[in-house]
């Protein structure tokens, strides 16, 4: 049995699932210099360089639900083993409705979380009806029309950045920001208002409630009126996608559309970037590996299936109330318990991926289906995950086709991380020669 769940009082934390999925986060905002050792939540410090926490070898091995602390305070089991975390994502018991009154929070004070409207926070039948009427919207036919113009833009930052330059500024945040800014139709100059939003809902900061809640009402009207916009003047745009997905008769309803245009904006662009980043550090920590892509392009997609893998866009996963008992590895998770199953932790358990803490690029060559669970599983799996595979692809391959020979300007074990609930270098500084 778990240990009894206990509140108490917490920081200014919020959290939001970054890439379409609701079982993880991941985020670049507002973030204070920190070195690689420094500890993150919810208890796992991290080891050298970003990699997985060195306890959680001990926590697969020995204690698979030992309680976690999130930024709200609030403690909950915290679920690190694969099949148990599988399992629970799959599990019609394991619900996204956290909104009664006393249950454990990521995070103090009312946000996303709370948004009924929400797709991240709808169980059956609601969510069956709302992915129902979005499954045609991001399948791989109609991102694939985007590969090329990701691809230039890719290409045009690049020759934009000279033979110096820092990756994180003129690269990865860039890149998947004006492919979602094309994809929606939105004007590349609303981009700076965008990052501003985004730092208030995803970052750490000490941001009041009321600065919030105002930049919330902000970000939301200008989803209604971009959809007014393309409602009036109709396009080719993922927007005029959604407006026009339909399940027979049935279509999203005013509040669903507006949330879903808020959520691809908001997050469209963080998790992408936040993987170009680390797996750009991770492969120059690796410089053989780097030079591997460069010589044999065919294993790009492999190499950026062990990045996801690897460096885990969703970080340690979103909260799931168990509506009744459940049986786990580690013993009976009761009902009415919160709980955290953490994607990255499952992802680098030793039973089902070889010495997971190596970074291999081999690993995803087989034709096997990939076993990851970066994109989350079950109902919530990533409704962005074709899109994001397909940036990180022209990502990579634009990096390691134009710029062979890149490599770090600095000491990488000094480089400076972030702070949060994403992870990851701060500023890559790079040199192309």
């Amino acid at each position: 049995m778990l240990e009894p769940v206990t509140l108490t009082d917490g920081g200014p934390f919020r959290t939001f699932r970054a890439s379409l999925s609701d079982d993880g986060i991941a985020t670049e905002a507002a973030l204070t210099e920190q070195s690689s050792t420094t500890s993150t939540w919810p208890d796992l410090p991290p080891g050298a360089d970003g990699t997985p926490s060195p306890d959680l070898a001990r926590r697969h091995a020995e204690a698979p639900m030992e309680s976690a602390t999130l930024p709200s305070g609030d403690r909950v089991p915290m679920i690190v083993r694969y099949a148990d975390v599988r399992s629970l994502l799959a599990s019609p018991a394991s619900s996204r409705n956290l909104r009664e009154p006393g249950l454990p929070r990521m995070v103090k004070g009312t946000f996303l979380d709370d948004d009924p409207a929400a797709l991240i926070n709808q169980d059956p039948p609601e969510h069956t009806r709302y992915r129902r009427i979005l499954h045609g919207t991001f399948t791989p036919r109609h991102i694939e029309r985007w590969r090329p113009r990701a691809a230039a833009i890719a290409s045009e930052l690049i020759d934009a950045a000279g033979e110096e330059f820092d990756l994180v500024v003129d690269f990865a945040l860039p890149l998947p920001a004006q492919v979602i800014c094309e994809m929606l139709g939105v004007p590349a100059d609303r981009f700076d208002q965008f990052r501003t939003w985004t730092e208030m809902f995803l970052s750490t900061s000490e941001a009041s409630t009321e600065a919030r809640a105002e930049g919330l009402a902000a970000f939301t009207a200008y989803a209604r009126e971009l959809i007014e916009q393309h409602r009036t003047e109709p396009g080719d745009d993922l927007i005029d996608l959604l407006i026009e997905a339909r399940d027979g008769g049935d279509s999203l309803s005013e509040d669903e559309l507006t949330n879903m245009v808020f959520t691809l904006i908001l997050a469209g662009h963080e998790t992408t970037a936040s993987m170009i980043i680390r797996g750009t550090f991770r492969l120059l920590c690796h410089p053989g590996r780097y030079a591997e892509l460069a010589a044999h392009l065919e294993l790009l997609e492999p190499a950026v299936e062990e990045i996801l893998r690897h460096e885990a866009p969703g970080s340690n996963g979103m909260l799931r109330r168990i509506t009744e008992d459940v049986e786990v590895s580690g013993g009976t998770i009761p009902a009415g318990t919160v709980v955290l199953s953490n994607l990255w932790a499952a992802d680098h358990d030793p039973s089902v991926f070889e010495d997971p803490l190596r970074f291999d690029v081999h690993r995803f060559t087989g034709t096997q289906p990939n076993p990851h669970l970066a994109f989350g599983h079950g109902p919530h799996y990533c409704l962005g995950a074709n899109l994001a595979r397909m940036e990180l692809q022209e990502a990579f391959r634009a990096l390691v086709t134009r710029l062979p020979d890149l490599r770090a300007r600095e000491d990488l074990s000094a480089v400076c991380w972030s702070d949060g609930f994403v992870y990851r270098p701060r500023r890559l500084l790079v040199k192309t020669r």
